[in-house]
Parts: C-alpha cells; structure tokens; sequence
C-alpha cells in the first residue's frame, strides 16, 4: 500500500512540476496575459487526459483486452467523416461560421446517438458478446474512413485544408465557453459512472466469474460502454482525436502500478495521461516550434508501442 503511494506520489509530482513549467516557461513576466491563456490549454489537458485514460481503462477491462481502446468502436473516424461531410456538403465556410457551442453539441450528439444505436442493435439479442460489438464497431469505423477519403478527394483542396486542421488534436484552438461546457458534461458523466465503478475489479476477471459473483454482468457493462462513449465524444469533439493515447498510458500505469485495483489504475492511468500530453505541448511549442502537432507525436510513440504489446502477445502463446 506505501509502495503504491509513493509511485502515486511521484507521478502527481512529475504532473505538477510539468504543469508548473508549462504555466511559467518564457513568460516574460506577462503574467496577466500568459496565466489565463496556458491556464486554459492546461484545463484542455487534464480534462481530455483524465477522459481518455478513464474511458480506456474502463473498456480494456470490459473487454479483458489490453490491447484496445474506444477507438475501435469508430468514434474517431465518425468525428472525421461529420466534419469533412459538412465541408463536402455545404463549403468550409459554414464550418468556420458554425456556432462553437452548436458544433460542440451536434458532434457529441452524432458520436453517443451512433454508439447507442450500435449498442441497441448488437445487444438486441441474448448471448451476442463484446467481441461481436467490436466487430462491428471496426466495420463502420473502416467505412466511416473510406467515405472521409472519397469525400476529401472531391474538395477543393483550399477547403481541404479546413477538414486537415480538424485531423489533429489541438489545445491551441481551445474555446473557454466549450471548455466549460465539457466540464459539465464529464462532471455528470463521472457522478454516473461513480454508482458501476465498483465493478471494475471484478469485472476484470471477465465474464463467468463476474456472474458468478452476483452481478448483473450485462446491465453494468452497457451502463459502462454508454460512460465509455460520453467520455470518448466529449474529449474528441473538445480537441480532435488523439487515436493511440489510451492505449499507451493505461498499459504504462498497469506496467508501473502493477495492480490490479482499479482506484489506482484510473488514477495512475491519467497522471500518465497528463504526463504525456503536458510533456508533449511542451516539445510542440518549445522545441518543434508548432512545426508538428501532439497527436502527431502521440501516436508516433502509441503505435511503435503498439506493436511492441503485438510482439509481446505473441511470444505467450
């Protein structure tokens, strides 16, 4: 228990130092015009980090995978294809006029509507199981992705550029009202998941043992996929997708943790999470000077460390 605090200690402590460095790095004294500016790319990060590190650890554990994320559910590609559709449809210009709160709302909207009606439709039967539901959340996502391409290739390419800047996850182009805005949808959305939470150790030693143990297996899980989806839509709508994110910093927490109690997890997992994105705006801004973005570098590392869980896999069996 000590020991679990104190790697809890030092990752809270690793988050404030970077956060701090982040707040007063080259300031130049500006601090009237410089505080309220990073405070908010800050506000941005921990609350897309804690939303993709909860959203994750919840699913890898609904799924007994860790090796997956939300993602594959097609949430990410949905968001993209909304986007370059109303570009294709009506001219970037009603993108750019459109009302920051009405996009804000609608994208969310179109993400939980298609995860519940994708919910709806392969639970509609007994015995269909969660590996069913990510089948079909990989077809969709790979269709979503074959109608952003065709679409994309048919725009002017001026307009092109407009659904480009909407590909990438960005704290740079961080609206306060929508920023206040997610921090109620994720508050009430937290609250709900607060009454399933204590499921997850459970759960994580998968179904039959879960039922076995008294739970209503299949009530909490959609309960948790329904959280799962919240979560997923109100981080990708806030700032853009950041694909490889999730996966990387809840196999980092299981990995440094070494438990399975998932107090620790969630709350390890978005240290990490706010580790990776506040390190990473830091390089953005700092060393690269915005030549990249940071879900550039995000799923550059994401995927290389992918494939090492593919290899590692691998080698057990």
């Amino acid at each position: 228990m000590n020991n679990m605090k104190a790697k809890l200690g030092i990752l809270a402590a690793l988050s404030v130092a970077l956060i701090v460095t982040f707040m007063v790095i080259q300031s130049g004294g500006n601090w009237d015009y410089v505080l309220p500016k990073r405070g908010v790319k800050i506000a941005a990060i921990v609350l897309t980090g804690g939303s993709i590190a909860l959203s994750t650890m919840v699913f890898q554990t609904i799924t007994n995978n860790r090796i997956l994320t939300p993602s594959i559910l097609g949430l990410d590609s949905l968001y993209l294809l909304m986007q370059t559709f109303v570009v294709f449809a009506f001219g970037a210009s009603t993108l750019t006029m459109m009302s920051k709160h009405s996009h804000f709302l609608l994208s969310i909207g179109l993400m939980v509507l298609f995860s519940g009606v994708l919910y709806k439709l392969v639970f509609k039967r007994e015995g269909r199981n969660i590996y069913f539901l990510l089948l079909i959340g990989i077809i969709f996502g790979t269709l979503f992705t074959s109608f952003t391409s065709f679409m994309q290739v048919l725009i002017d390419p001026n307009e092109f550029m407009i659904v480009q800047d909407r590909m990438f996850a960005s704290f740079n182009r961080m609206n306060t009202d929508l920023l206040w805005l997610a921090i109620l949808l994720l508050a009430l959305t937290t609250a709900y998941f607060t009454k399933f939470a204590k499921y997850l150790d459970v759960l994580s030693l998968g179904r039959d043992h879960a039922v076995n143990l008294g739970i209503d297996y299949d009530h909490v899980v959609k309960r948790l996929l329904i959280v799962v989806a919240i979560l997923v839509s109100v981080s990708t709508a806030l700032v853009g997708p950041i694909t490889f994110l999730g996966l990387l910093v809840a196999n980092v927490a299981h990995e440094f943790l070494r438990t399975y109690r998932h107090r620790y997890l969630i709350l390890g997992s978005t240290l990490i999470s706010i580790i990776a994105l506040v390190g990473g705006q830091l390089l953005v801004e700092r060393v690269f000077t915005f030549s990249t973005t940071i879900s550039v570098m995000i799923n550059l590392v994401g995927g290389i460390y992918f494939i090492y869980l593919l290899l590692k896999e691998n080698k057990k069996w």
